[in-house]
């Protein structure tokens, strides 16, 4: 059972499935390498946010320790990007993280870009930059904004009630 999201005009929805029904075509908009989405979807938990019966947001959260989880990937259909799909679908991700009493939910984004602010605008904090990761872990070049990337922020949101 998932909650209910009300965005503009329409409802979302926004639920935890199982690996199989994880939308993969979907997943490779925000992370290009079949072999890396198939290869952590395995070990994660996967969200989807659907609208109308329709799939257009998925995200996968794999846990790293008991007290540390990473978001491995968050995307929305280009065409129902920059309408909130993709936040409400983090701050569900955030409150199933923080229910489960997980202390940090972690994130790898690039230097720059919508990606980043996205982040922080949920209260993310760079915690560490990984120098060459795009280049050394990615097959081809990854460009965002006419820019390739080459080193990844790791940002970290702290789940912990104070």
């Amino acid at each position: 059972m998932g909650i209910y999201l009300k965005m503009t005009d329409s409802i979302t929805q926004v639920k935890e499935v199982t690996a199989s029904e994880a939308p993969i075509d979907l997943l490779l908009q925000a992370d290009p390498s079949i072999k890396k989405v198939e290869g952590y979807l395995r070990q994660s938990k996967c969200f989807i946010a659907t609208l109308k019966n329709q799939v257009v947001g998925a995200c996968i959260v794999k846990p790293v320790s008991e007290n540390t989880h990473e978001l491995m990937n968050i995307s929305v259909a280009p065409e129902y990007q920059k309408i909130g799909i993709g936040r409400k679908l983090l701050q569900y991700v955030i409150i199933s993280t923080r229910k489960a009493k997980v202390k940090r939910l972690e994130v790898g984004t690039g230097t720059f870009g919508y990606q980043l602010a996205f982040y922080q605008r949920e209260g993310f904090r760079v915690d560490t930059v990984e120098k060459n990761f795009f280049l050394d872990n990615y097959e081809e070049p990854i460009y965002e904004d006419g820019i390739q990337l080459q080193d990844m922020l790791r940002l970290v949101l702290k789940l912990e009630e104070n």
